[in-house]
């Protein structure tokens, strides 16, 4: 999934530089963008951030969009493109890499397979044994769905989602459209970030009607194995939920919250982004998850707290009032 899902335009970096407005004179060839960590040497990064700073020193990436303070902590064979407002920079690039949303051209589909007619398939999607595509779908370009899957009317599947097998998605229900991700301009304009990564699902895992899962803004978003997602759950770009995990209806998962193993949240709960949750852990409806969760337990409130502390904490609450 990974190879096929990877970005296939290629510029030079004296032609990245001109597009953005940058001084640069390198004719290397760029074939992409991705994070301090994450990138080789044939793509471009950036420093946004000051807690990424320690990625910096080795990062792998061939140029970095950075302000000037900060250059003299990239390695040696890292170009720095200068700019005061890096992350603005990569809202601009990113809408030169994203990739058509849309190729007609063949596809694959088992012959056990059963697909309604009213069902659009994109360029190279793939549909495994005994799956069902009901009626009104929208399975995009690159789209790989396993075996013994159903896929429920009127669900949109954005292209390179990869899907395994035993999978049901429920009606109405959107995997893989862009996460909410914007940079402003000092005038205040709202420039859009494409997402170029992509969703992966695994085995047996459920998601309701009406739920929505982010692709990634670079790598994935990924619904690890034997996950129930309930319905109307949103779920953000680069998010990972751990094996057999439970999300209740309405939970709300902010960018690059990760989720261990067995986590349940409770109905209406939500994350702030960039936090880990312990496994094992639960939280209670309407719990706030506002920093990362170290030791398993269960969790209630807002801000949250260990729910044996919030039940006294409600019941002084509830004796002061009758005293009030």
């Amino acid at each position: 999934m990974c190879e096929r899902n990877k970005i296939n335009k290629t510029f030079t970096l004296k032609e990245i530089c001109e597009y953005l407005d940058i001084n640069c004179e390198n004719d290397d060839e760029i074939s992409g963008i991705n994070t301090l960590q994450d990138a080789n040497e044939n793509e471009i990064s950036f420093l946004e951030n000051p807690k990424y700073e320690k990625y910096l020193k080795n990062t792998k990436a061939k140029a970095v969009l950075i302000r000037s303070q900060d250059a003299d902590k990239l390695p040696a064979n890292t170009v720095a493109l200068i700019t005061d407002e890096p992350y603005l920079k990569l809202a601009y690039l990113t809408k030169l890499f994203a990739k058509e949303p849309w190729e007609d051209g063949g596809y694959q589909v088992a012959f056990s397979a059963k697909v309604h007619p009213s069902v659009q398939l994109g360029k190279g999607a793939r549909i495994g044994k005994n799956s069902v595509i009901m009626p009104g779908c929208v399975i995009g370009p690159d789209v790989d769905i396993g075996e013994n899957c159903i896929i429920y009317p009127n669900v949109t599947i954005y292209r390179d989602t990869k899907i395994g097998n035993n999978v049901k998605i429920h009606a109405g229900s959107v995997i893989g459209s862009d996460g909410f991700g914007y940079a402003h301009t000092k005038d205040g304009k709202h420039v859009k970030i494409y997402h170029l990564g992509y969703v992966e699902i695994e085995d047996d895992v459920e998601i309701g009607a009406n739920t929505t899962i982010d692709r990634g803004v670079f790598g994935k978003t990924i619904i690890k194995k034997g996950s129930i997602i309930d319905n109307l759950v949103q779920i953000g770009h680069n998010c990972e939920i751990g094996e057999g995990s439970i999300l209740v209806s309405q939970v709300g998962l902010s960018g690059s919250s990760k989720l261990g193993h067995h986590v349940v949240m409770g109905g209406q709960s939500a994350t702030a982004g960039h936090l880990e949750i312990a496994p094992m852990t639960t939280i209670a409806a309407r719990g706030g998850v506002t920093k990362s969760i170290k030791q398993p337990g269960t969790y209630s409130g807002f801000p949250l707290m260990p729910h044996k502390q919030w039940l006294k904490l409600q019941g002084i609450l509830s004796r002061f009032l009758k005293k009030s």
